[in-house]
C-alpha cells in the first residue's frame, strides 16, 4: 500500500508511508482552516496563527522549540494557504518522538503570551511590507482582486497592517479556539516508520477534544477586468488570467497538459515565443489557482513597459491557438513525458512524500500512487486537452499588473 489511514476516536486522522530504506522522517500537522474563513475582524488570523503557535506552550518556550529541533539537525516550518494551514519538521527517524511532542504542544496547548502577540505582530507587519515591497507579489495580488473580489479567496493570506495591528489577543485566541479541533486536522507522516507510531500519536493528540467545523463554500463569480497597482517601475509585471476548474475537477490533469505546453517550462510556446525569439521578457510562466469551489488558470511575465501591451497581444494570441487548435502530438507526448518525470523526482524524498499524502487527505481527494497518477495522464487525448483548454481559457478574462500605467491601458487585452 502506499499510505495507510488511521482514524482516532476523536476525529483526528494520521495518516502515514512507509520509506524503510531512508533514515530520515517527515511530519506534518495539516489543520482545515486558511484565510477564506476569517471573519473581517480576523483578518490574517490564520497566517498570524502559524507564528504564534511557535512561541510554544507554557511546556514549551519558542527558545526551547528552536534549540530542541536545532540540536538534532532538524528543520521545520510552516506554511498558511487559502484553505489550510501545515506544521512540519523533518528529523532523523530516531529523534521522531520529540518531533510529536513539540508538534501537540504547539498545536494543542499555545500559551498566547500578550508580550509575545505584540512582538510577533511587528514581525507579520514586516512580512505585509517585504510582500508589498515585491511587484511580483502585488501583481499576483491584483489578479486575485481581479478574479474575485469581494469573495472570501480575495483575502489575502497575510491580512493588512491595519487588521494584524488591531487584532485583540480574545480574536486570535477565538479563531484558533474556532477552527483548531482533532475533526480539522491530518497528521501525515512518511519516512522509516517505527512500529508503534500510532500509538505515540495517539498519546499526544488521543485525549484532544473540540467541534469539528466546515467552510462555507459558494462559487464567486467572475467578470472581465484588470487591476493595477501604478508604480514607477522599471519593469511591468504582468498576470493574465481566466476562470478555470476547482480543484477536483476530473479535467484538471487535460489542463495540466495544456498549461505547460502553453507556458510550463524552457520548451512551451510562450517561453519561446515571447523569451527566446522575440526577447521582450526574462521570465514567463503559466500556473493553476485550484480551490474547492473556484479556479483560476494564469501567465505570469515581466517586461519593460513600453513592451507590455506587444507581450499580452502574444499571450491573448497563444492562448487563443490552443483552444482553437489544440495541441500537436508532440506537444502532448512531451507534455506527459515532463509530468510523469517531475511526478516521479518530486516524490523522492519523505518531505515531499508527507506533503502529498497530507495535502490529499486534507482536502478530500483520491489517493492515487504515482503508477495510478501515470495511467490517468497516459489516458488523456488531444481532444480531451483541446476541450479542457476551451473551458479554461475562454474567459471571462482578467489582468492583475503593476506598473507605470492604469488599468485603462489594458482594458482591451480583457475584452
Amino acid at each position: 500500500m502506499e499510505h495507510e489511514l488511521t482514524t482516532f476516536p476523536n476525529g483526528l486522522r494520521l495518516i502515514t508511508h512507509n520509506m524503510p530504506s531512508t533514515r530520515s522522517i517527515s511530519i506534518g500537522c495539516w489543520v482545515d482552516t486558511g484565510s477564506r474563513d476569517e471573519e473581517p475582524h480576523e483578518a490574517g488570523a490564520s497566517h498570524f496563527l502559524e507564528h504564534l503557535l511557535f512561541k510554544g506552550s507554557e511546556k514549551w518556550s519558542a527558545r526551547a522549540i528552536a534549540e530542541a529541533f536545532d540540536g538534532i539537525g532538524a528543520r521545520h516550518n510552516a506554511f498558511t494557504s487559502k484553505e489550510y494551514t501545515c506544521f512540519w519538521t523533518r528529523m532523523r527517524d530516531e529523534d521522531l518522538p520529540l518531533g510529536i511532542e513539540i508538534l501537540a504542544e504547539m498545536i494543542r496547548r499555545p500559551s498566547f503570551r500578550q508580550e509575545e502577540i505584540d512582538s510577533e505582530r511587528h514581525v507579520v507587519v514586516e512580512e505585509i511590507n517585504m510582500n508589498e515591497d515585491d511587484p511580483t507579489d502585488v501583481a499576483h495580488e491584483q489578479l486575485i482582486t481581479a478574479l474575485w473580489d469581494g469573495h472570501p479567496l480575495s483575502l489575502p493570506i497575510l491580512g493588512t497592517r491595519e487588521s494584524i495591528t488591531s487584532m485583540s489577543r480574545d480574536a486570535i485566541e477565538g479563531y484558533w479556539a474556532r477552527r483548531y479541533a482533532p475533526q480539522s486536522v491530518v497528521v501525515a507522516v512518511a519516512g522509516n516508520l517505527p512500529p508503534n507510531l500510532t500509538e505515540q500519536i495517539g498519546a499526544w493528540f488521543g485525549d484532544w477534544s473540540g467541534e469539528p467545523i466546515g467552510h462555507t463554500l459558494s462559487p464567486p463569480t467572475v467578470v472581465s477586468g484588470v487591476s493595477v497597482e501604478t508604480r514607477d517601475t522599471e519593469q511591468a509585471h504582468l498576470v493574465f488570467g481566466s476562470e478555470s476548474f476547482a480543484r477536483d475537477d476530473d479535467r484538471r490533469y487535460a489542463l495540466m497538459l495544456a498549461d505547460h505546453v502553453l507556458g510550463g517550462g524552457m520548451s512551451s510556446r510562450l517561453f519561446h515565443e515571447i523569451r527566446e525569439t522575440r526577447g521582450l521578457a526574462y521570465a514567463v510562466h503559466s500556473f493553476r489557482l485550484p480551490f474547492a469551489d473556484a479556479g483560476a488558470s494564469a501567465i505570469y511575465v515581466g517586461t519593460t513597459p513600453n513592451q507590455a501591451a506587444e507581450v499580452l497581444g502574444i499571450i491573448r494570441s497563444e492562448v487563443e491557438k490552443v483552444v482553437s487548435d489544440g495541441l500537436t502530438d508532440e506537444e502532448l507526448d512531451r507534455a506527459k513525458g515532463h509530468i510523469k518525470g517531475a511526478l516521479a523526482l518530486g516524490l523522492e524524498d519523505a518531505l515531499s512524500r508527507m506533503n502529498r499524502i497530507g495535502r490529499t487527505e486534507l482536502t478530500g481527494m483520491d489517493h492515487l500512487t504515482v503508477d495510478e497518477t501515470v495511467e490517468v495522464i497516459s489516458k488523456v487525448s488531444r481532444d480531451d486537452v483541446q476541450a479542457a483548454a476551451k473551458a479554461a481559457y475562454s474567459g471571462p478574462f482578467v489582468i492583475g499588473a503593476v506598473g507605470p500605467f492604469g488599468a485603462d491601458d489594458l482594458e482591451r487585452f480583457v475584452v
